[in-house]
């Protein structure tokens, strides 16, 4: 078992572990019933994800995908505070700017616990889950604070190595070749750091470490925020650069192999890449198979 928090990620970076802090996000009223159903009535549909998680007996998972539906913003909180629906709203800092401009603060406050965490851009996603939702073992190409506001949830965050987080799947990931969810082995189970999260309490991880959540049996809204920092973007970068290469049958150097100017190379080229549409996104839509609806199993109705 990994125990050692300098082992816990092969890429340096002010976090080394899982850690829990305090926050007053659930003190301000943003996640009632009736604070959110009207966030939901004028939400942008197009900013929606919802998602629908299938898991077979070795924690395999298969993704479905939902349309928004013509259901009040009251109608569809109540499909997933009954089904089994994790829903993401996303670009919260445009989206609801009073929350934004709180949490923001908040995140200031907990980086002054990182010397070295110098963030260069912030995102956000809302996120509200169903009693029994799960999100399956995968990994954000960002730092990740986790402000968590009510109901209760249990996270599990594993080793950033090579054996937990292949650098081929991480391409695969930034390129936008597939979703974050990576391949998964119950094994990993005993490198997990396990943390229960209550309202008013935020987690924050390792860049790149993979983890997974389960929340237990009561509806929950957290606010994720995404940040970079600029050795992740370079990093990022880089990994671009290499899924093109490898796409075009090269072997491309490990990041973790690479010297900060080789980084930056990377970045650099990764630039032009884009700019070229080197490298075409395969996730750009999907096909939606249901609507919310609580009267329905798992609150989804097939389309």
């Amino acid at each position: 078992m990994l125990d050692r928090a300098d082992r816990r990620t092969r890429y340096p970076g002010p976090i080394a572990e899982a850690a829990v802090h305090g926050h007053t996000l659930n003190d301000q009223g943003f996640a009632s019933d009736a604070a959110l159903a009207e966030l939901l009535d004028r939400y942008p549909a197009e900013l929606i994800d919802i998602n629908l998680y299938d898991y077979d007996a070795v924690g395999q998972v298969s993704l479905r995908t939902g349309a928004r539906g013509r259901l009040s913003g009251a109608e569809l909180l109540e499909a997933i505070q009954a089904g089994r629906l994790w829903v993401n709203l996303r670009a919260v800092e445009t989206g609801w700017p009073e929350l934004w401009s709180a949490a923001m603060g908040e995140f200031r406050r907990i980086a002054e616990g990182y010397p070295g965490l110098k963030a260069v851009t912030n995102a956000g996603q809302l996120i509200l889950s169903s009693p029994k939702a799960r999100v399956p073992y995968h990994f954000d190409a960002a730092g990740v604070m986790l402000f968590h506001m009510r109901g209760r949830k249990r996270v599990f965050v594993y080793p950033g190595d090579e054996a937990h987080l292949a650098e081929r799947d991480m391409e695969q990931v930034v390129a936008r070749q597939t979703t974050e969810e990576l391949p998964y082995r119950l094994a990993f189970e005993a490198d997990a750091q396990v943390m229960d999260l209550e309202p008013g309490q935020a987690l924050t991880w390792p860049i790149y470490a993979p983890h997974r959540v389960e929340n237990l049996d009561r509806f929950c809204v957290s606010l994720s925020m995404d940040f970079q920092t600029w050795p992740s973007r370079l990093r990022n970068g880089a990994l671009f650069a290499n899924a093109v290469m490898r796409g075009r049958g090269g072997a491309p150097r490990p990041t973790d192999a690479m010297t900060v100017p080789e980084l930056a190379a990377r970045w650099a080229a990764s630039l032009a890449l884009k700019r070229a549409g080197a490298m075409k996104s395969r996730i750009a839509t999907f096909e939606r198979d249901f609507e919310p609806d609580a009267a329905a199993t798992d609150g989804a109705r097939a389309i």
